[in-house]
């Protein structure tokens, strides 16, 4: 009896700290619930469901030690040791993923890209498809996709292709005994063809046996950019051969035992004179993903801007003097509203088909 009495006892002392650790896993629980619903639709939400998962996660620990049968000495002692422990992982957060947090939290205060843009980290380039607490997922030329820790992020150089639009560059090797001056307006006539606008040209580099020119325009539709790139070279190609321009090695030309008169221009095909048939942009295969949640995102911005649109039509109305201005706000409010609950249905149905995909 005094085993089971003692067992008992035992048992009782410890119900408290029981029944915090099934509250605080509860709560984890209906949190993490919520905070998917709130969130569903944010292409960037994964980061803030680890973020107030981690914190409360913290707490509950803080919580289940507060709740265990000890004395108020080994209570302070434990509640030390998990300072010492904490201070010791930040000094080391370095190498450990509390650095990949820090950093994460870096990048979406400092906010240098998001979701849908290009980006060039070392020897990685493509299209950023997700970020995260920890890690920033893009989304390669191959369609692949890359995920790289944020602490790579902040410790190496990020390029970033601005919205507003990118330079498309290319460069073309060309003999001493073509005249510049024939060159570069065939350059232009290239770029133009490509679709870049201010376009220039210049000459990179005098060699020993060729002349390197760069032609380069700035493109404003950067979404494109992988495709510009090859009509840009493409461009070139006919622009220079329709000039009269040969594009070939100094050691081909010098070697070659053909008439010094001959030129190796390809000689126009029957296809040249053929409409175009319709391509399909490789932006579009490639860059799926980052795609969707580019659009995701901005179907969030605007889901937030009719919320401020609302708001400043309740303060207009709350001012309004005349019946005819109150008539024409509350329209305009339910207008808006409306707006915003179809948009917030279709982010909810577009998330949710993105997540089965």
């Amino acid at each position: 009896m005094k085993l089971l009495e003692v067992f008992l006892d035992k048992a009782l002392a410890f119900l408290p700290a029981v029944i915090a650790v099934a509250g605080v896993t509860l709560a984890i629980v209906v949190a993490r619930f919520l905070l998917n619903k709130r969130y569903a639709g944010r292409p960037n939400s994964r980061f803030q469901i680890q973020l107030i998962t981690l914190l409360l996660s913290f707490v509950g620990l803080l919580v289940i030690i507060l709740t265990l049968p000890l004395s108020d000495t080994r209570t302070g002692q434990l509640l030390s040791l998990i300072g010492i422990l904490l201070s010791a992982a930040i000094a080391l957060s370095s190498t450990t993923f509390l650095g990949n947090i820090m950093a994460g939290l870096m990048l979406r205060a400092v906010r240098s890209f998001r979701p849908g843009d290009f980006v060039r980290v070392g020897e990685q380039f493509g299209r950023v498809s997700e970020q995260g607490l920890f890690h920033t997922e893009i989304q390669t030329e191959d369609r692949d996709l890359t995920t790289m820790p944020n602490l790579y992020l902040v410790t190496n150089p990020v390029k970033v292709i601005r919205a507003s639009g990118t330079l498309i560059t290319a460069e073309v090797s060309l003999g001493y005994d073509v005249p510049r001056t024939k060159v570069e307006p065939l350059l232009l006539e290239a770029a133009e063809a490509t679709g870049l606008t201010e376009p220039f040209v210049q000459v990179m580099q005098l060699g020993d046996f060729s002349i390197t020119y760069r032609v380069a325009g700035l493109l404003t539709e950067v979404k494109h950019v992988i495709s510009s790139r090859s009509r840009l070279h493409e461009n070139m190609l006919d622009s220079l051969h329709n000039g009269g321009v040969e594009i070939v090695s100094p050691t081909f030309m010098n070697t070659r035992a053909f008439d010094p008169g001959r030129e190796f221009i390809p000689k126009e095909s029957a296809l040249a004179t053929t409409p175009d048939t319709p391509k399909v942009a490789p932006e579009s295969v490639v860059f799926d993903k980052a795609d969707e949640a580019e659009s995701l995102e901005k179907l969030q911005e605007r889901y937030d801007t009719l919320g401020t649109d609302i708001e400043q039509a309740r303060e207009q109305l709350k001012e309004a003097s005349t019946e005819s201005d109150k008539a024409r706000l509350e329209a305009e409010i339910s207008r808006l509203e409306q707006s915003r609950e179809h948009l917030a249905d279709y982010i909810t149905q577009r998330s949710e088909s993105d997540r089965k995909d």
